[in-house]
């Protein structure tokens, strides 16, 4: 511990005007200079970002020679509004409301602010500290005049007096070690993971609205197949029922066309239920009580946008969650300097100046100045292996956030060739889907303009016509799987594009 320290005594030392200040600004600089002359050292290992696999192009989209590139995160860049591909006004609508009155997305954003503030609050450790303190004192003693130091005496005998001070205190930790400074970058890497998740959250939101809202069309659609065949198993019944009165149909075609009535019937009312499921899950997505969202009727979008997928590369610059696991790794990695900044001795600057004296009017006079420098130094000689074991705990954490990192990205990989797979599949399984409609709907065409012409019977027709009904449920079901691939490919690949984009 070096320190120097001088109080006021009687008779007060009187000293050249500016010495004090001076002496004290002497001593700062010196401190301050030591500080900025070691701050260049700076322990511990600086953040490279590990190789992670990523391939030249990706297997289902035939990328075929597409050049491979460096990336650096980019999610900050704004994602847009996605959604406007599939030209949706009522998606449009509903997806703005995600970043308004989103919960969930609400919740990062607070995480986002409180994650900036714990930055800001590390950042103040760079500057020196600065306290003001005023105080009286009264008290005796047996004789003499008493210094500042003096306790509050018994009033037995000598003197009485009263002493008024005035004090200001600074004190600085110079960052010899960069312990501080990779601090700062260990939060600041923390502030950008939560913006990351932020990010994320928001997009999986949106995501998780778009499908949500097809499957509601989907079932709007659906309920449409549904009433028609209902309305034809009617007409079945109302014939069989006929038949078996004049004697030409048994009792148990009667049933069957009963069952077949009941059974689309209980269809129909399991699809409303799964749509009313749809549509509470968007109104809580969109920040509402699922009795305050109602959203209207329609079919189904007849088209699936063509998606633009880059080079792979891309995917490790736009997508947040391989962005939060990357940042991750960077804020344990300051954290190993962090640790390592600990096996230095630390430095500690103190200066005090103020005054004191008596009476309060005549405080602040040259006499009544009292001034101290400190300067303390210390470190730990023996933890039992304390701080060895914090380092190799530090960078165990960073190998553990790489592997998670390298994990994030492998599945976010597979999540974008799954999806490009399914949509592969999906539109080969629709062409010929949509060749099985077209035969159906010409097969029931023929059988309604025969059973006009008097050489069929009706449930010639309507057999034909629940054939081509049966192909529309299923076109539609292709068509549903489409558009929620279509929505899963686009929160794998980060989000928005330009939508008017080649």
């Amino acid at each position: 511990m070096i320190s120097s320290r001088m109080r006021r005594e009687t008779p007060p030392r009187r000293e050249p005007a500016g010495t004090l200040n001076g002496g004290v600004a002497v001593v700062l600089a010196l401190g301050f200079a030591l500080g900025l002359a070691l701050g260049g050292c700076e322990v511990g290992p600086d953040y490279r970002r590990p190789n992670a696999p990523a391939p030249g192009a990706y297997q289902e989209a035939r990328a075929g020679d597409a050049s491979w590139r460096p990336s650096a995160p980019q999610d900050e860049i704004d994602r847009g509004a996605w959604w406007a591909i599939f030209d949706d006004a009522e998606l449009d609508r509903l997806e703005r409301q995600i970043a308004i009155s989103n919960q969930n997305v609400k919740q990062y954003e607070a995480a986002y602010a409180q994650a900036v503030a714990v930055l800001h609050e590390a950042q103040a450790s760079f500057y020196p500290s600065l306290g003001v303190s005023a105080g009286a004192q009264r008290g005796g003693g047996g004789g003499g005049t008493a210094s500042v130091s003096s306790t509050v005496g018994s009033g037995a005998g000598g003197t009485t007096h009263t002493e008024f001070t005035l004090e200001a205190q600074v004190s600085w930790t110079p960052d010899l070690w960069g312990g501080i400074r990779r601090q700062v970058e260990s939060r600041r890497a923390g502030a950008e993971v939560s913006k990351a998740q932020l990010a994320n959250a928001r997009l999986s939101a949106q995501v998780s609205l778009a499908s949500d809202y097809f499957d509601l069309r989907a079932a709007d659609s659906l309920r449409s197949i549904l009433a028609r065949s209902i309305a034809l198993d009617e007409r079945l019944v109302e014939i069989t029922d006929n038949q078996f009165e004049s004697g030409t149909a048994s009792n148990g075609d009667l049933a069957a066309a009963k069952a077949q009535l009941a059974g689309a019937e209980a269809q129909l009312v399991a699809v409303d239920q799964q749509r009313g499921t749809y549509e509470h899950a968007i109104a809580v997505l969109t920040g509402h009580l699922p009795s305050e969202l109602q959203v209207a009727a329609a079919p189904l979008a007849a088209t699936v946008p063509v998606v633009p997928v880059a080079i792979p590369s891309t995917l490790l610059e736009r997508n947040p969650a391989v962005a939060a696991a990357e940042r991750q790794m960077q804020e344990e990695n300051a954290l190993i300097g962090v640790a390592k900044a600990a096996y230095f001795p630390s430095l500690s600057l103190t200066a005090l100046g103020g005054y004191a004296g008596n009476p309060l009017a005549s405080l602040l006079k040259l006499g009544n100045r009292i001034w101290s420098l400190g300067a303390s130094a210390s470190d730990t000689v023996f933890q039992g292996g304390y701080q060895v074991a914090a380092v190799a705990s530090a960078r165990a954490t960073y190998d553990e956030y790489v592997a998670i990192y390298r994990e994030t990205v492998l599945t976010s990989f597979q999540q974008v060739e799954d999806e490009l797979l399914a949509l592969r599949v999906l539109q080969n399984e629709a062409q010929h889907e949509d060749t099985a409609v077209q035969s159906a709907q010409l097969a029931a065409d023929v059988a309604l303009n025969e059973f006009n012409a008097g050489t069929a019977i009706y449930t010639t027709v309507i057999a034909a016509i629940q054939t081509l009904l049966a192909d529309q449920e299923a076109a539609l079901t292709i068509q549903q799987n489409r558009l929620v691939a279509t929505v899963t490919l686009i929160g794998a690949l980060g989000g928005g594009w330009d939508a008017k984009a080649p």
